[in-house]
């Protein structure tokens, strides 16, 4: 009974996420849904904009927390509708808190079993280069886009990742993908706004086309880093034993 207690908030995010994914809230975050309300949506933020950047932050943190599929449709929203300052500013904020809220909750679910026999299969393959080099590994995890977001923070709660840490890790590398993402948002609603519709001419136009390379290398430059990095770790174990 204990163990499932310890359990029950990161279960009730689950099912929260659940409900939300099924439920099609997202479909109203599209990029065709928004550019068709564009309009309406900036009088509203106009009048009040404090109440609707909290509103964005909340839904943000809403996704995160919950492990809601789909959660960068809300992030190129973001950039739709407040702009690539704005927006990105809000987005991280919410990326953030909602980070920490699973992370916090999945912690307790662990408890102190994180160094029990049983590891699940993702944790399993990082435990040895975690141990090693925490710091460096929580930092490549976080700044490759394609790992995906919730499985990355509950692996690191598995891992008992210093809160610290984590918070800065997720702080530093959502940083550099909600910025891309909220920027591609952005230039898809000026694209849309001069087209009146979405189609493949989208991938011709520079504003579109450099926050999708910025992904791109986004998630090359980390894996490259570590590879350069992996033959001197090699070369050094040798020097380590022979001292």
């Amino acid at each position: 009974m204990k163990q499932l207690r310890s359990f029950l908030p990161l279960l009730i995010l689950i099912g929260i996420g659940v409900a939300l994914f099924f439920s099609g809230v997202l479909d109203r975050f599209r990029p065709d849904n928004l550019a068709a309300e564009q309009a309406n949506l900036q009088v509203l933020i106009a009048e009040r904009p404090i109440l609707a950047g909290l509103a964005h932050i909340g839904a943000v943190m809403l996704a995160i927390a919950t492990g809601l599929p789909g959660m960068v449709v809300l992030i190129m929203a973001g950039g739709m509708i407040f702009g690539v300052l704005i927006g990105a500013a809000l987005n991280i904020v919410g990326v953030t808190l909602g980070a920490v809220i699973l992370f916090l909750a999945s912690r307790r679910a662990f408890g102190d079993h994180s160094h029990g026999e049983q590891a699940p299969g993702l944790v399993s393959r990082l435990r040895g280069g975690y141990l090693a080099q925490p710091i460096s590994y929580t930092f490549f995890l976080r700044l490759v886009p394609f790992f995906p977001f919730g499985g990355v923070t509950v692996a690191l709660a598995w891992l008992r990742c210093p809160l610290w840490l984590f918070v800065t890790a997720t702080a530093i590398g959502g940083l550099a993908m909600t910025g891309i993402e909220t920027w591609l948002g952005a230039s898809l609603a000026k694209n849309i706004g001069a087209n009146k519709a979405i189609s493949a001419d989208l991938l011709h136009d520079p504003q579109v086309l450099w926050p999708m390379i910025g992904l791109v290398l986004l998630a090359i430059v980390p894996i490259a880093i570590n590879r350069l990095r992996a033959p001197k770790a090699v070369a050094a174990a040798p020097e380590s034993r022979k001292n």
